[in-house]
């Protein structure tokens, strides 16, 4: 198989605990007759670090986790000749990072002061102080910019001085408060401890509610407010994701670092996760920012080339904004995050017309994708704005809502950024035909086929994972980790065997790869997709209407 070939080869996408409980366990199950060659690549998610929110992608450091993964667990991937792709987070890391917990511990006197983004510094000269110490930008500065969540992106947090001081914050974040002890408060307050007593009530329903110290109503025990105040805000926790300042030389140290930890692991891929929100200026946008942007890809580059590594930005955008050609003329791969709506659409509609345009544009434009199916994350299909029309969209929105699926859009705004979250087999309506037939049309488009592990095997919404996970966890739908045995008989399962037979076909035959020419054919319901490399040649012929298939093949 040539070099290139290999590349475009099928890759394996799970956590490194989604079989069994650890790397271990999935390592098992590659090593077993029924998964040898099927795949020659796997991305891991970032889990595999040690991590702390977000299922991994709240980064401490880039070191591997001691409960998931070891060394020998890397090793035997790459005996198995399997090479890697990884996450490598641009725009944040956790709070519990040791940088910023230096800036916690010294404040001031840290050296990783500016490693992120101060946000009044930040908008020194932009805007209004306001009294609870953050600038308010100008309007027209922050006009458009997006933010994630409700109000400014800050974390307010406290100094050892005393002082609080706001940090960029796009994602997630938590503040939690320290109980003081009965004794604690008998001290901090100056009382007796029958007052201490019924005021460690006091504070702990008030902290159980949800306020702040500054919110709490003390009643009886307002000559205390001050010194029980100024005791919890000193004794804050947080949990978050902070902004990384690209102006900081530090920062790039970092990112040095990180790549050169992610080659030693075995890494061939770096997916850079939020690159397009790291570029920040007062009046342009956080995200997608340019030419901010590609200036960063670009120095990421030059240090990613230095180790052999291929970068993989990711970024979701409507066909109609043409980000993803933009990201393939500058040199990239992408994704195909118009593939997984395409297929559904064209089941739907009984035509594979768009399937058949979508196709020929990547192969003629020589658009390099890692496509899919499922993924950890939701179905995207607002991506697809301005390739098939809004009334589409909705209508394979609503018909895998029906199906058990769940919308996600960004604190309400509809329109924003959709994505359904679902198993890709029960978006499919649980049908075995489906999931066949649209395995193989993904391993016939171009790009490296990357595969979710619960589409492998036939998984079906998670609706009781979802209900545990709690408010926001939805996303626990497809994320199910399967246990050795539920492997073992999903594996007997013809829909798990068709599917590895087409996979190790894949995975093979010479006809394919980034070097190959392709041949786009059909009509109404009907596709056929040809792939020649030299001699070399396999066809798919697909019926969208009774889900069926062939494939022809030389090799």
């Amino acid at each position: 198989m040539s070099k290139i070939t290999a590349q475009a080869a099928p890759m394996l996408n799970a956590y490194p605990d989604s079989v069994g409980s650890c790397l271990g366990d999935m390592v098992q199950l590659l090593e077993k007759p029924e998964l040898r060659g099927v795949f020659q690549s796997f991305y891991i998610l970032p889990s595999l670090f040690n991590t702390d929110l977000d299922r991994g992608f709240s980064v401490v450091d880039y070191s591997l986790s001691d409960v998931y993964a070891t060394r020998e667990d890397l090793e035997k991937l790459e005996k198995l000749g399997m090479d890697l792709k990884l996450d490598f987070i641009l725009n944040h890391a956790s709070v519990l990072s040791p940088q910023f917990q230096d800036i916690l511990k010294n404040g001031d006197n840290s050296p990783y002061r500016d490693f992120f983004i101060d946000w009044n510094t930040f908008w020194a000269g932009h805007g209004t102080m306001t009294e609870e110490g953050y600038i308010q930008p100008d309007p027209e500065l922050i006009r458009d910019m997006f933010f994630r969540k409700p109000g400014l992106p800050i974390l307010m947090v406290r100094f050892p001085d005393g002082r609080d001081v706001p940090y960029w914050n796009t994602f997630y974040q938590d503040v939690q408060y320290q109980r003081p002890t009965i004794q604690q408060l008998m001290k901090i307050a100056s009382v007796q401890y029958g007052v201490a007593n019924q005021l460690h009530n006091l504070l702990c329903c008030a902290l159980d509610e949800g306020k702040k110290p500054s919110e709490i109503e003390f009643g009886k025990f307002e000559h205390c407010r001050d010194s029980v105040v100024e005791w919890l805000e000193n004794h804050r926790e947080y949990l978050g994701q902070m902004d990384l300042n690209i102006k900081s030389a530090k920062v790039w140290e970092f990112y040095d670092d990180t790549l050169t930890k992610l080659a030693d692991y075995g890494a061939k891929i770096v997916r850079l996760d939020a690159f397009a929100y790291a570029p920040k200026e007062p009046g342009e946008k956080n995200f997608l920012n340019e030419p901010g942007t590609w200036d960063l890809l670009e120095r990421i580059r030059v240090l990613a080339d230095r180790h052999g590594l291929k970068l993989l930005p990711e970024i979701h955008a409507s066909y109609g904004e043409k980000i993803y050609e933009k990201v393939a003329q500058k040199g990239y791969m992408t994704y195909d995050f118009f593939l997984p709506g395409l297929i559904i659409d064209a089941f739907e509609e009984q035509d594979g017309r768009y399937l058949r345009q979508w196709a020929q544009e990547l192969f003629d434009k020589k658009i390099h994708t890692v496509n899919m199916l499922g993924c950890h994350d939701g179905i995207p299909l607002l991506d697809l704005k301005g390739l098939i029309s809004d009334e589409q969209i909705q209508r394979l929105i609503d018909t895998v809502v029906a199906r058990g699926g769940y919308v996600k859009n960004l604190h309400g705004q509809k329109n924003m950024y959709y994505q359904v979250n679902a198993t890709y087999y029960s978006a499919l309506g649980e049908d075995d035909r489906r999931m066949l037939l649209a395995r193989a049309i993904q391993l016939f488009m171009p790009g490296k086929p990357q595969v979710w592990y619960l589409d492998l095997f036939a998984g079906k919404n998670d609706h009781e994972a979802v209900r545990r996970a709690g408010p926001g966890g939805h996303k626990e739908i497809n994320r199910t980790n399967l246990t050795l045995p539920q492997i073992e008989e999903a594996l007997q399962k013809d829909v798990v065997r068709k599917q590895l037979e087409l996979l190790r076909f894949r995975s093979n035959c010479p006809a394919f790869g980034f070097d190959s020419q392709l041949e786009v054919g059909g009509e109404g319901n009907l596709l056929t997709l040809k792939w020649i490399n030299g001699e070399s040649w396999a066809k798919l012929t697909a019926d969208l209407k009774e889900y069926s298939w062939k494939i022809e093949t030389d090799s």
